[in-house]
């Protein structure tokens, strides 16, 4: 059986916890069966032994990449020295902290919040992107972006909202800024929620568009065939 460690590196607000799990259980019901699963708290300092899982996710979280507390100073040295021990799954915080990790640059973006559904060009089809897409719909909440390509990235997905939406390494890492674990429900509610900092236009829009189909499933099952690969030594 797959195994994958979950770099846990934030936590939905309490008032969300209870009705949607948190981000490890997001995870488990995005991928499915077929896969062993331990959680570890990159907050407290907890780091997976890269080549005892097939796989590491890391997770979402309302910190920053080029934020100050110690732990994520040792999570990106953690990531550099897994590089290439395991395969490496970054989702939103986890995307950045890859990038960042990997000679990238992360910042607050000046385009704003990306919240709701966003639809990415599939700029670089994998082979563990099969079925193939030429776009997928996903949801996003965030702030900060990818705003320089790391070396020896290939960028998998972009939009003109984010254009570095998805990056590839080698065959054994990649990372995606939208939120395929986020059910339309929990995006919704994280949203609705911050109105009062993303404003009401952007929410109102951001809230409409998450009614519209999307693309989890398909790239949950990317992301699981990814995971079932090992790389090359």
């Amino acid at each position: 059986m797959t195994r994958i460690a979950i770099l846990e590196t934030g936590a939905p607000p309490p008032a969300l916890a209870g009705r949607h799990g948190d981000y490890p259980a997001m995870f488990r019901a995005l991928l499915g069966e077929g896969f062993a699963f331990e959680t570890f708290d990159a907050q407290d300092g907890e780091r997976p032994d890269p080549t005892a899982f097939d796989a590491v996710i890391i997770t979402g979280s309302p910190a920053g990449v080029y934020e100050d507390p110690a732990w994520i100073a040792d999570l990106l040295d953690w990531i550099r020295a897994a590089k290439g021990r395991t395969r490496l799954i970054g989702v939103c915080f986890g995307h950045q902290a890859m990038a960042q990790a990997l000679g990238g640059r992360v910042e607050k973006s000046d385009r704003g919040w990306g919240v709701g559904l966003h639809r990415y060009e599939v700029v670089s089809t994998e082979p563990w992107m099969t079925p193939a897409a030429a776009t997928v719909a996903l949801p996003a909440s965030h702030q900060d972006q990818v705003v320089e390509q790391p070396p020896g990235a290939r960028v998998i997905l972009s939009s003109a909202f984010t254009p570095f939406a998805g990056l590839a390494w080698d065959d054994d890492a990649v990372s995606l800024q939208g939120h395929p674990e986020f059910t339309p429900a929990y995006a919704a509610d994280l949203t609705g929620g911050r109105r009062a900092q993303i404003g009401a236009a952007v929410t109102d829009h951001a809230l409409a568009s998450l009614a519209q189909p999307d693309d989890r499933e398909r790239v949950g099952e990317w992301l699981g065939r990814f995971a079932e690969s090992r790389p090359r030594r």
